[in-house]
């Protein structure tokens, strides 16, 4: 039976994260994910100041930058008008913006950076079981091969296998909202406008760009498409953008309409069962918090298992979970009343305008974003 330190479950930024830096530290580490190569589409695309900062070490922060698009503010408008200017350029960090930059490209990013020190990822290879006793984790997969771990953790999301092997609750609910996402070309790219989040009476719609000329399309409807079209995304622009006509939709590259549940486990630790990114917590894309906040999980992990491989006590882990958690609980927060806010009722979405343009004039709440948002906040 084939052993090692610690099995990854899951391959996604968490996992792969986790995994590289786990090898940078020496130690022998395993990632297995059930997706076939390839399979995975362009979901998470801000990458923030704190993410950058804390894979400084892994040497894929200046890999992602290469690629990415450097964006240093936000606007939330109510069509032409301006609501609220969220300013990164002024934050105290080498990465005063958001980096725009498609999931795919990152996963693509910190994968290559794994190979480089000698990781793999053995996919698709679907988790069964997990049986852990005082020494260890034997894992069982779909193939009915078996591998042993000192220990194991579960990066492999909302539905996560390991989170339910380990008997760990997972407290919330869902939105009642659908989303519309899509991934479009424009005949008149917004190149200077940085990410808008529109909050029109009908509705918010948020673009963003993305390398290669390319814009992702978010927006909260009751009857989001399963594959959006050209005229649908057309429409919500129209509707919830600068106005009929003003912004163009000749292409729609990739789509899809997903629901949000908004969780948190219980604990991210069971024994020598552990938990990171969408296995340990899901909430509104509000804010892009959700791919930053693993990423940081995974980073945060990798110094507790390093030191705990390398003899520190075994409640360092306990620490990890300790610590992490509260600040999973807070992104909850922040992206539920962004979420909440941006899904007012029709009546009452006027008001929530005039409400935002006053606190515009306030710096401090210009500020709060911006520090909140980068992720600056969680150092």
């Amino acid at each position: 039976m084939k052993s090692t330190d610690v099995l990854v479950i899951g391959a996604g930024p968490t996992g792969l994260t986790l995994a590289a830096d786990l090898r940078r530290r020496g130690v022998d580490v395993t990632v297995v994910d059930k997706v076939a190569d390839g399979a995975n589409t362009s979901r998470a695309a801000a990458v923030a100041a704190r993410t950058l900062e804390v894979l400084e070490d892994l040497d894929v922060s200046r890999r992602m930058i290469a690629e990415g698009l450097v964006t240093p503010h936000f606007t939330m408008r109510d069509g032409e008008r301006v609501l609220i200017p969220v300013d990164f350029s002024t934050l105290p960090t080498a990465y005063p913006f958001t980096l725009m930059l498609s999931q795919a490209d990152t996963e693509r990013i910190l994968l290559q950076r794994l190979t480089e020190l000698g990781g793999t990822v053995i996919r698709p290879l679907g988790l069964e079981r997990l049986d852990q006793d005082g020494d260890g984790v034997t894992a069982t997969f779909s193939d009915g091969s078996a591998m042993r771990a000192r220990y194991v953790v579960g990066a492999d999301g909302l539905h996560s296998r390991v989170r339910e092997q380990a008997g760990i609750g997972f407290s919330g609910g869902e939105y009642p909202e659908s989303f519309a996402l899509a991934d479009v070309r424009l005949s008149a790219p917004l190149d200077d406008e940085g990410v808008i989040l529109f909050y029109a009476k009908s509705g918010l719609t948020v673009v963003a760009p993305l390398p290669d000329k390319v814009f992702r399309i978010v927006a909260p409807t009751a009857d989001a498409p399963e594959c959006p079209t050209v005229p649908y995304v057309q429409r919500l622009l129209d509707e919830r953008g600068f106005g009929p006509g003003k912004t163009v939709v000749t292409e729609v590259i990739w789509g899809s309409r997903f629901r949000i549940q908004h969780r948190v486990a219980d604990t991210y630790r069971a024994g020598r069962l552990l938990l990171a990114g969408d296995a340990a917590h899901v909430h509104s894309p509000a804010g892009g918090q959700g791919m930053n906040l693993g990423i940081q999980d995974a980073v945060a992990l990798a110094d507790a298992l390093a030191a705990v491989l390398g003899g520190a006590p075994d409640s360092v882990l306990d620490d990890y979970s300790a610590a992490r958690r509260p600040i999973a609980r807070q992104v909850l927060a922040l992206t539920g009343q962004l979420t909440r806010v941006a899904t007012l009722p029709p009546l009452l979405r006027p008001v929530r305008n005039a409400l935002m343009g006053l606190a515009s004039h306030l710096p401090v709440v210009r500020h709060q974003l911006a520090w909140r948002l980068s992720g600056l906040v969680y150092r």
